[in-house]
C-alpha cells in the first residue's frame, strides 16, 4: 500500500458502527511536512472510526515516544506521548463554506459526494499537539538523568552574575529621594 493511501479511509463501503484503525508513525511520516522539533518518533495512533448515517465520529488515541531538545540545558530529552483527540466529520452540500464558518475546531465538513477521508493531516497535527509547549526535564533541582550538567552550571553562574549586576546597577538619580520617604 502506498504511503499516501495508507491514511485514506474508504468510508462509503463501511457498515455503520465502530471500526478501528492502527497506525505506526515514525520519522518518515513527517518528511511530507515541515521540519519538526523532535526526532526518533515511535508513535502509535489508534483510530476509533464510528460511522453514522450522515456523520462520523473519530477518536484518535496517541501513544509512543520521541526525543526533543531540552529548552533549559539543550540535551536530548525522551518524551512519552499520550493524548486523545476527537473529531466530528459531517457530510454537507457546501463543505468549504461550512468549514470557513465553523468555530469549533473539532468539527469538520466534507462533501456528500466524498468517498474517502484522509486522516494524515490530523495525525500530524495531533502528534504535534501532544508535545508540551516547554520541553524541559521534570526535576526541580535540574539534576535529572538527561540534564547537561555543564550547561546547568553555566546557567547558575549567569543567574548569579545577573543578580549581582542588578544590585550594583542602582540608578543614582533616585538615591536622594530616600530621605523624603518617611516625612509623615
Amino acid at each position: 500500500m502506498s504511503r499516501r493511501r495508507e491514511f485514506e479511509i474508504a468510508f462509503v463501503g463501511l457498515k455503520p458502527g465502530v471500526h478501528e484503525y492502527n497506525y505506526e508513525i515514525n520519522d518518515r511520516f513527517f518528511e511530507a511536512f515541515q521540519q519538526q522539533d523532535f526526532r526518533n518518533c515511535k508513535a502509535n495512533v489508534k483510530l476509533h472510526f464510528d460511522k453514522k448515517s450522515s456523520f462520523m465520529l473519530l477518536k484518535f488515541e496517541i501513544g509512543g515516544s520521541l526525543e526533543v531538545t531540552c529548552d533549559r540545558c539543550n540535551n536530548e530529552l525522551p518524551l512519552e506521548l499520550w493524548d486523545e483527540f476527537n473529531i466530528t466529520v459531517k457530510m454537507v452540500e457546501e463543505p468549504g463554506l461550512m468549514n470557513d464558518q465553523e468555530e469549533d475546531p473539532d468539527v469538520y465538513y466534507i462533501s456528500r459526494g466524498e468517498s474517502h477521508l484522509d486522516v494524515a493531516e490530523w495525525i500530524y497535527e495531533f502528534i504535534n499537539l501532544s508535545l508540551p509547549m516547554q520541553k524541559t526535564c521534570d526535576f526541580e533541582k535540574m539534576d535529572g538523568p538527561h540534564c547537561n550538567k555543564a550547561a546547568l552550571e553555566m546557567l547558575k553562574k549567569l543567574e548569579a552574575e545577573e543578580a549581582e549586576a542588578r544590585e550594583q546597577k542602582e540608578n543614582p538619580i533616585w538615591k536622594g529621594l530616600e530621605k523624603f520617604k518617611d516625612l509623615d
